[in-house]
């Protein structure tokens, strides 16, 4: 009861949540674009049960990591060919670059489809299953939870203070999933935002996998992306776009408005 009531834990606990849901934001961006490969009127179901069942799977992998975190940090291959490709690749290092050569490969093949033009029948044959699409959020949610569980671990051993943080930032991720996919659906323009953010979270996963991998490629070792480069990233694109989506309302203004003169001086010539 003592430990219930230690404003330390409860302290943790807020930070916990924070930290939770700053690194949720980039999984609720991948949850939209996953559902989206669904029929529309699935799309609500497959991002509430997915991530219902990521959150009984969070707390699984919680007990796991717990009870023998040194098995996913010992190495269980090695790569040696000097000069071309060298490291030592635990569970740890091949989740997290699979997860993020995952997440890129889905952003590029989302961007490509977007430019592509197809005939609308040939993109509902691309549309993923139900079950499908579940299991892909389900994976890529848990691919997002292992490094933010890994910092739950670092922040407290209280396991009580690790569950509820994450029930609670999961119950907070399935209230914003719909919210979230609307905006981006009634807001097209900053669908591509979204990609290239997506694709960007892949980069930092890949880089951060190779790192913990030590590997080496051509004799160059793989160092992780800072977290203030990816934010600093992160502010300039989503000020490019505005500032860019500003600008393209100034120029439709414009074009309305010397159109609208060039109107009224055609029906002053036709008066005359």
């Amino acid at each position: 009861m003592a430990e219930f009531l230690s404003i330390e834990n409860w302290f943790t606990l807020i930070m916990l949540i924070m930290l939770q849901a700053v690194l949720g934001f980039d999984n609720l961006l991948y949850i939209s674009i996953e559902a989206n490969k669904v029929v529309p009127e699935k799309r609500s179901m497959v991002r509430k049960m997915g991530l219902a069942i990521a959150i009984i799977l969070r707390l699984v992998l919680l007990f796991i990591l717990l009870k023998a975190i040194a098995v996913f940090q010992d190495p269980i291959f090695t790569l040696s060919l000097p000069g071309i490709i060298e490291g030592k690749l635990n569970f740890h290092a091949i989740i997290v670059l699979f997860g993020g050569g995952f997440i890129l490969y889905t952003a590029i093949q989302e961007i490509f489809h977007m430019i592509s033009i197809k005939p609308h029948e040939e993109e509902d044959k691309s549309r993923r299953s139900v079950s499908a699409a579940i299991f892909w959020i389900v994976s890529m949610n848990l691919v997002f939870s292992f490094d933010s569980i890994l910092s739950t671990i670092a922040l407290t051993d209280v396991f009580w203070v690790m569950a509820v943080g994450i029930i609670t930032t999961g119950i907070g991720m399935i209230l914003l999933a719909d919210k979230v996919a609307e905006f981006i659906e009634k807001n097209r323009m900053y669908q591509i935002l979204g990609l290239f953010v997506l694709m960007l979270v892949g980069i930092l996963l890949v880089s951060e996998g190779g790192h913990l991998a030590h590997l080496k490629i051509f004799s160059y070792e793989i160092l992780p992306m800072a977290k203030s480069t990816f934010y600093f990233v992160l502010f300039v694109m989503v000020a490019v776009d505005l500032v860019q989506g500003r600008y393209q309302k100034k120029l439709m203004k414009q074009r309305a408005h010397i159109e609208k003169l060039a109107n009224a001086a055609q029906k002053e010539n036709l008066q005359v």
